[in-house]
């Protein structure tokens, strides 16, 4: 992992929200600060309905923050319009959950990867570009004359990593690449798009609701809870010491085989409704260890390269009893 090279995207108090006629206003995502450097992959984790899909989709610029930024290579990325992206935002590229979806199915998969393929490569090269990127995520050339009907979903997903590789990114949005996919095909998906990273040198934010998944690929993990990022740490101390109840809870809800086996950990209660968030720490109502002021917003504190937003991690405020409320 590159430690010392500057963040290539960070997000710095975003928030995304939603309107429509007829409902109350939803704060997808509630002020988020998040950093991923070149050569890292940081798993972003949480429930179906905390936000992560709605940063990835910031990220890109497929929408607008509400509120906040979001920088690429030290530039603001622009919301997509009409114009074409500049150089710079051409090398943040995303990977989406549904490739069937992400590909048109009217066109042949060669002509959708010389889409991506800079203007400045021309002639045979071009064909040339696409043989090499096929073959860089185990597809034969014979592909490039196909349409995604033709393929598995498997093959589809890394169809649709080579699209993203046609402008040589410098940064990888993986949104739920793999929920779709059977296991054999997960584990291709996944082993291809981390020897990626670390060939290429890129930087790689993974989105998945499965931690255990991302403990394996992750060099840092970030545990979203309902719009707002909870706790941030190096992936392999976050699970030998994970500091939020949030976290706590959905490692306790990964089955664990081995000499000390046992069966997951149920975590009472559902994400509440983000139209209607509960006051203070959001996760309060589902949490074992409430207490007092844990209806007033949590500060997000520093343990020395890792972050928490809970009052436990607050020697003077944490109650001596677990729960008193």
């Amino acid at each position: 992992m590159n430690t010392t090279a500057p963040a290539r995207l960070s997000f710095t108090d975003v928030e995304v929200e939603y309107r429509s006629r007829g409902r109350a206003r939803v704060r997808a995502v509630a002020g988020v600060s998040l950093e991923v450097s070149p050569g890292q992959i940081v798993g972003l984790v949480g429930e179906s309905g905390c936000g992560k899909s709605s940063l990835a989709r910031v990220a890109v610029g497929l929408s607008a923050p509400s509120a906040g930024t979001v920088r690429y290579a030290d530039r603001p990325v622009t919301p997509l319009g009409w114009r074409r992206r500049s150089g710079a935002e051409v090398a943040l590229q995303m990977v989406f959950q549904n490739p069937y979806a992400s590909l048109n199915p009217r066109r042949t998969i060669g002509s959708q990867l010389l889409d991506g393929v800079p203007a400045e490569v021309t002639g045979a090269a071009r064909r040339a570009r696409v043989h090499e990127l096929l073959e860089r995520v185990a597809m034969p050339a014979s592909a490039a004359q196909r349409y995604p009907h033709q393929f598995s979903g498997g093959q589809r997903q890394r169809l649709a990593i080579a699209r993203a590789l046609a402008p040589e990114p410098r940064m990888i949005i993986a949104d739920e690449p793999v929920t779709a996919l059977d296991a054999s095909s997960q584990a291709q998906v996944v082993n291809l798009l981390v020897g990626l990273v670390r060939d290429l040198d890129m930087g790689m934010l993974f989105i998945s609701h499965d931690l255990a998944l991302v403990h394996e690929i992750a060099d840092v993990t970030a545990v979203m809870y309902l719009g707002r990022i909870v706790e941030a740490a190096p992936t392999r101390e976050l699970w030998r010491e994970p500091r939020h109840p949030y976290t706590r809870a959905l490692i306790d809800a990964v089955p664990q085989i081995g000499p000390t086996a046992r069966l997951p950990a149920i975590l009472a209660g559902e994400v509440p409704d983000p139209a209607n968030a509960p006051t203070g720490c959001r996760f309060r109502p589902r949490c074992p260890h409430a207490f007092a002021p844990c209806g007033e917003q949590p500060p997000t504190v520093d343990l020395g390269g890792r972050s928490v937003a809970c009052w436990l991690t607050d020697s003077a405020a944490a109650p001596t009893v677990a729960r008193s409320l």
